[in-house]
């Protein structure tokens, strides 16, 4: 390596030697032209080396077809295809410069670069659906293809379109649209009452009748609403069918069906009690059953009848309440008159001084309400014998019926405790302390209310709340 920095200096003496040798001062050529197999380097000839005068086209004359060049010489204006001359290339409007945009003439005589300029032009414009487009100058640059629609369509989006400088059209493709909607007409609106028995009734109908503005053609028609033939409940219901053309324009149409019910005057339950109809509770054919709230009795038809001349069968029963007969002869007989009636709540205390037992009289006092609610009789076995006392609120019972009470209910007299009777006269739930009115109350809702009492608990709430 050393040895080749030392020589290299000796060699690029020499050939520049060659190179300058190789120039014939004022003729334009090298001795190259003699094809020797010796290399040359190109660099620039000193400024004495050519005579322009003499060989002022070194290279040959640009000419670019729909295009132009402009050229800068070291020796001037005048020397436009010179060594060393620099050509800037452009093309006319229309027309786009493919190649090189600069070139230099070069000691080997040629340019250093080709180019040409081709036409600007656009693709062709899609035909346009029920409508067509004039062009100005086909899809040269600066062409305007003006469009237009077919009668009874309305072009939306660009009405024109140029051929731009970049080969691609302005705006975007519009489309020849039918705006008008087509004409639907619906059947009149009609009225039907309701047959005996039933709330409903059988309606048909016609379908509309549909005409398309433009073309005649009808994509579809859509019913909202029953189909003809269904069963239409008692009122007012609207029915509305749209239509849509080839060009899913629309237009809609509606009339109405009315159903009729014949109705018996609305029946109002009686007092502690409730009513179950059948149908509708009070359209003709409906069967309405009077029912007591536990404690209560029914005074009265257990059934009434709307009738064809919307007048009821029968009138209102009441419903009294319960009459309890304690001048019985056991307990099974004062158990029976509350038999699917009434829950029965039983309370034994040594002596009325008890404090479990005042304490407990004073919650179920001020829960009064939820105890009716939930249809629960409290019967309280007070003291010892022979001064005990036993009652069902005003009423007395003998010593005999509280004796029979107390061993059919397994009650001690030693302390207080209490038992809980469903209507069936089950024994559901012991205590041996006072049960707050809330654990008996949700106790009793989740366990003791038959699916009658749960569907009216659900429908009127709690009304001691």
């Amino acid at each position: 390596p050393g040895m080749a920095q030392e020589v290299a200096p000796v060699l690029l003496v020499v050939l520049a030697r060659l190179v300058s040798s190789t120039w014939h001062e004022g003729s334009g050529y090298s001795a190259a032209e003699s094809h020797t197999n010796e290399v040359y380097v190109e660099e620039d000839p000193p400024e004495p080396a050519l005579d322009y005068r003499r060989v002022p086209q070194w290279c040959a004359t640009l000419n670019i077809h729909r295009g132009e060049a402009t050229c800068y010489s070291p020796r001037g204006g005048s020397y436009r295809s010179s060594l060393g001359t620099r050509c800037e290339l452009s093309c006319t409007r229309g027309y786009r410069l493919v190649g090189p945009s600069t070139v230099q003439c070069l000691p080997s005589r040629h340019w250093s670069g080709m180019a040409y300029c081709r036409q600007i032009r656009c693709h062709v414009l899609p035909a346009v659906l029920q409508g067509s487009y004039v062009c100005s100058a086909g899809v040269q640059m600066d062409s305007r293809c003006d469009y237009t629609c077919l009668p009874g369509y309305q072009l939306e989006g660009d009405r024109s379109r140029v051929c731009m400088e970049d080969g691609r059209w302005s705006g975007s493709e519009p489309i020849c649209v039918d705006m008008e909607p087509p004409k639907i007409r619906c059947p009149d609106s009609r009225e039907r009452i309701a047959e005996p028995g039933k709330l409903t009734a059988t309606v048909y109908w016609d379908p509309p009748r549909v005409k398309d503005s433009a073309d005649g053609i009808i994509k579809r028609v859509m019913l909202r609403g029953p189909e003809p033939g269904s069963e239409f409940p008692e009122g007012e219901h609207v029915i509305r069918y749209t239509a849509h053309d080839q060009a899913y324009n629309r237009a809609s149409c509606k009339f109405s069906v009315r159903v009729q019910v014949r109705r018996c005057p609305v029946l109002k339950p009686p007092q502690n009690g409730y009513i179950s109809c059948t149908s509708d509770s009070n359209n003709y054919g409906a069967t309405c059953e009077y029912l007591c709230e536990g404690g209560y009795e029914r005074q009265g038809p257990s059934l009434r009848v709307c009738q064809s001349t919307q007048q009821w069968t029968g009138s209102q029963p009441l419903c009294a309440a319960m009459q309890i007969n304690t001048a019985v002869n056991s307990a099974a007989s004062l158990l029976e008159q509350f038999h699917e009636k009434r829950r029965l709540l039983v309370i034994s205390a040594p002596d009325p001084s008890n404090r479990y037992y005042k304490l407990q009289i004073s919650m179920l006092q001020q829960a009064a309400c939820g105890l009716d609610l939930r249809h629960v009789t409290t019967v309280e076995l007070v003291g010892q014998p022979p001064h005990e006392v036993g009652r069902i609120r005003e009423h007395q019972l003998s010593l005999g019926i509280i004796e029979e009470l107390r061993q059919f209910l397994h009650l001690t007299r030693s302390h207080f405790n209490a038992v809980l009777l469903d209507k069936a006269g089950t024994d559901r739930e012991r205590y041996i302390s006072p049960v707050n009115p809330d654990e008996l109350f949700a106790f009793i809702d989740t366990y003791l209310l038959s699916e009658r009492e749960a569907a009216r608990r659900a429908q009127s709430g709690d009304p001691c709340e």
